[in-house]
């Protein structure tokens, strides 16, 4: 392991984001952290699993670091079940940033959506039925407006915070473009916020949380880690890809799959070798996914105590390939 890794993607590690040097002049954010900010939890238990039993290989801990250290996003690209979300919970559990923050994109995002939505139409009401002071400078806007997780991880903080962005290959085509700005500013605007008297206001965060917002401005302090997935399923723009750390993670081998299914099923893996090599050979026929496997050998190891059970077969109908349709059954 070089001595420079921050992020070590060794089990049970407990690293110091600390440790990081000063970022590069040019990704070097200024945004003031308030004084009412609270503290995170270190670890978020609803991925603890997963996020401990994670495997990475050496390229993508290097890849990972080098985001770190770079404050750049990290665009990690492959196929379905190679662990490209589980990748962001464990480096934020290693880390102790808190829980990910997580934005799953399709077609119909936009920019907006990860920053911040402001909801007119309760205020309106809200004000009309007396329950908010008719006085603008007297009315909290900020209790209508929510932050999205890209706009809760650019609020200013000492530690940075993991942001993982799902599927980004699925979005519009003009998303990555858009993304370029904010992510070379590390700031936004909330106009409905700023058009106001009052300078500070309290709004609401993707992780059900609140945050002071001065000005209606919004800018980081240390960059988030932002970790992007995506299946190759589209080309982007190469200003895009020139912002970002690129991580291609490659389809396990035998040797990673003993790993992967040792780490996720401990004494179960000893007798998941013909489920491996059931699972090895009938990717080289169609796409499968590393979870499938994990399926198969928790599923068959129970089902083998009744001495009916066709151990293969039950496992290989555990996994049908992921890449070939389901023909419509009239009867």
């Amino acid at each position: 392991m070089a001595d420079w890794y921050v992020y070590t993607g060794v089990p049970d590690a407990k690293s110091d984001i600390g440790r990081l040097p000063p970022p590069p002049p040019w990704r070097d954010f200024k945004g003031v952290v308030p004084d009412d900010t609270g503290e995170l939890p270190e670890i978020d238990p609803t991925h603890e699993h997963q996020a401990r039993s994670y495997r990475p290989d050496p390229g993508a801990v290097e890849q990972v670091n080098a985001a770190l250290y770079l404050r750049r996003p990290l665009l990690v690209t492959g196929r379905p079940g190679t662990g490209k979300s589980t990748l962001a919970h464990a480096v934020a559990r290693e880390l102790r940033l808190g829980p990910v923050l997580y934005w799953a994109i399709t077609s119909r995002v936009t920019l907006a959506d990860g920053l911040y939505s402001y909801d007119p139409l309760t205020r309106l009401y809200d004000r009309e039925s007396g329950r908010a002071h008719a006085d603008a400078d007297d009315d909290e806007i900020g209790k209508y407006i929510r932050l999205g997780p890209l706009g809760t991880a650019l609020l200013p903080a000492c530690r940075p915070r993991v942001l993982l962005i799902d599927e980004i290959d699925k979005s519009d085509i003009d998303l990555p473009n858009d993304l370029l700005t904010i992510f070379e500013e590390g700031r936004y605007e909330i106009p409905e916020l700023a058009r106001q008297k009052r300078r500070t206001h309290r709004v609401s965060t993707a992780d059900g949380r609140t945050a002071s917002v001065t000005d209606g401005v919004i800018g980081c302090r240390a960059f988030p880690l932002v970790i992007m997935t995506s299946n190759g399923e589209r080309e982007f723009p190469a200003a895009f890809l020139r912002r970002c750390v690129r991580l291609a993670l490659p389809e396990p081998d035998r040797d990673k799959l003993r790993e992967i299914v040792r780490a996720q099923l401990g004494e179960l893996s000893d007798e998941s070798e013909d489920l491996i090599q059931l699972f090895l050979s009938r990717k080289t026929e169609g796409q499968l996914a590393t979870d499938q496997l994990l399926h198969a050998i928790y599923l068959t190891h129970h089902a083998a105590r009744d001495h009916g059970v066709d151990r293969l077969a039950l496992a290989e109908r555990l996994m049908p390939h992921l890449n070939s349709g389901v023909a419509d059954d009239d009867d």
